[in-house]
């Protein structure tokens, strides 16, 4: 194969393990975790929780994780699903599980998380790199629900309104509406290490350890770069979704079960400085701003591109800033969460070089 033929092709390839739309095989795992109620929390994390797995850097590890509609509303998984055309064979029995016998605090968010795991190695300071590997669907279907007082337009409904949407796994599109079809996207809504406190009160708001990130652009083929708080990092994951638009305007996206496969990687020391997470993929480099004011959340992604680019380009503030203008594109990954999350996309291909994006892989 001549080196430009090569170049396509492997630009090919990671485009489509980015869109997570490759049909390759999943990779190696090293170990595997159910959502049975043993290994799941709802709605926070907990001081002092035992962990489900211990893994080494480099691990990779195959998650099970359980949607939290319909029974973040107190409603029985089987009844709703079936009263909306699914059969009772399609609905998890660990959701039944989970719904039957785990508790939810009063002041909890509606999320089942599958956690926590030990990465060993990991201490205060340094950074996890969570490569997103694979994503395998658990059900053909999802739910988007938007609620009086939710969302960007919390007047508009008078009661809740769940929308059940079937998939069409093969075609990969969520069957919205007759004549729409949307291409699913699957990604982790929540991918979070145990805070500096050691505990999380409610799994809605986002933080500097990650969490209700709810962002789209990390999908297959991508990786989350987090501070390191506690030993082991004790890392849970949770809020599975098949696709949403960036905002998540109405509340939730197109909420589902979900599998991922993803690899620990500890990077020593390279978290002490870090004011929030980070992203990356094949073809953009990710910051990341939050705050509960959208305008302030706005200030910190673009003072994140800043000294981003000052650190990896060497760039002077005021050239980093006007990089940040003219080629960096901000977006609002979601704006219903308390915490107001925006993100900068640095686009790969103004550089002349990058660093080797996964180089070095298992």
């Amino acid at each position: 194969m001549n080196p430009r033929a090569f170049v396509v092709a492997s630009s090919l390839l990671l485009s489509l393990l980015v869109t997570g739309c490759a049909t390759i095989a999943p990779p190696h795992v090293d170990a595997t975790v159910a959502s049975n109620p043993q290994n799941v929390v709802w709605g926070y994390i907990p001081p002092g929780r035992t962990p489900v797995a211990t893994v080494k850097s480099g691990d990779t590890v195959r998650i099970d994780t359980l949607s939290h509609q319909p029974i973040s509303a107190g409603l029985d998984p089987t009844q709703f699903f079936t009263a909306a055309g699914i059969a009772p064979s399609q609905v998890l029995k660990d959701l039944l599980d989970v719904y039957k016998t785990v508790q939810r605090p009063k002041d909890a968010g509606a999320h089942v998380l599958t956690g926590p795991i030990y990465v060993e190695g990991a201490e205060p300071g340094d950074m996890l790199e969570v490569r997103v590997r694979h994503i395998d669907f658990r059900v053909p279907y999802g739910v988007n629900n938007s609620a009086p007082g939710s969302g960007a337009l919390p007047d508009l409904h008078s009661k809740p309104a769940p929308k059940v949407i079937q998939f069409d796994l093969q075609r990969r599109v969520a069957l919205f509406a007759p004549g729409i079809e949307i291409p699913l996207n699957p990604f982790m809504g929540i991918m979070i290490v145990t805070p500096p406190e050691g505990r999380l009160v409610s799994s809605r708001p986002p933080g500097r350890y990650g969490g209700n990130l709810d962002m789209a652009r990390l999908t297959v083929g991508s990786s989350l770069y987090l501070p390191v708080f506690q030993r082991g990092a004790l890392f849970y994951t949770g809020d599975a979704h098949a696709v949403q638009g960036d905002g998540e305007v109405n509340g939730t996206a197109v909420e589902t079960s979900l599998s991922p496969v993803l690899q620990f990687v500890v990077h020593k020391g390279k978290g002490a400085t870090m004011k929030w997470p980070r992203g990356e993929d094949a073809n953009n480099y990710y910051v990341m701003g939050m705050d509960v004011d959208l305008n302030v959340a706005m200030s910190e992604a673009v003072q994140e591109s800043v000294v981003f680019l000052q650190q990896q380009r060497g760039l002077a503030p005021g050239d980093a800033y006007a990089l940040a203008s003219v080629a960096t594109n901000f977006g609002i990954s979601q704006t219903v969460n308390h915490v107001r999350t925006i993100y900068g996309e640095i686009p790969k291909r103004i550089f002349a070089t990058n660093p080797p994006f996964w180089a070095q892989q298992r």
